[in-house]
């Protein structure tokens, strides 16, 4: 169960005249794994961009420059999760040649290498998928990226890490060396 966070009118006054999060998400918009509610979290103390499959697009990596570079966030998590829907649309592109309408099939493109990765490996596909996905994301935030993310990295002033949210347990894992407490608590 989430501890209480602090929402309330003074929090709001208080983080009226700037916001200072402690980390920044990149997770997907699936409405069961919204980070401030799973981890206790208030206003002010995370910084989230969301998106089905949470990939980095344009406007994804636009956002988490804007958090390392302006307001001095020392932690990235890529965060996916058990079950993710654009993970298996993705699955069924690469396993039924599938279709989606609208922009569903361009948005889950990125996704495809992390199922295409994994086919033929042992355990779930899906869930193998899943964690794929985050490892790619995190290694393009590690390595492909602008000098805003690289520099700060090699500086030792920023961390990027993927993590893992089961559903079922609530259990968030890290793929890296960071401890979870450093993950949930600021």
């Amino acid at each position: 169960m989430p501890t209480a966070a602090p929402v309330g009118r003074e929090r709001r006054l208080e983080i009226a005249q700037g916001q200072a999060p402690f980390a920044a998400y990149v997770t997907c918009s699936d409405s069961r794994v919204s980070p401030e509610i799973l981890f206790g979290r208030g206003l002010g103390e995370l910084f989230i961009i969301r998106n089905a499959g949470n990939t980095v697009d344009t406007v994804a990596l636009g956002s988490i420059e804007y958090a390392v570079a302006e307001l001095g966030v020392p932690l990235i998590v890529v965060m996916g999760h058990e079950s993710c829907g654009a993970v298996k649309a993705a699955k069924a592109v690469v396993d039924d040649n599938a279709t989606f309408p609208g922009s569903i099939g361009r948005m889950i493109e990125p996704i495809i290498p992390a199922v295409l990765e994994v086919r033929g490996s042992e355990g779930d596909m899906l869930d193998n998928a899943i964690r794929a996905n985050v490892s790619r994301v995190v290694k393009q935030l590690r390595t492909t990226t602008d000098p805003l993310l690289l520099d700060p990295q090699a500086a030792g002033k920023l961390k990027v890490v993927g993590a893992h949210y089961d559903l079922d347990t609530g259990c968030l894992r890290t793929a890296s060396l960071v401890p979870h407490s450093r993950i949930l608590a600021g």
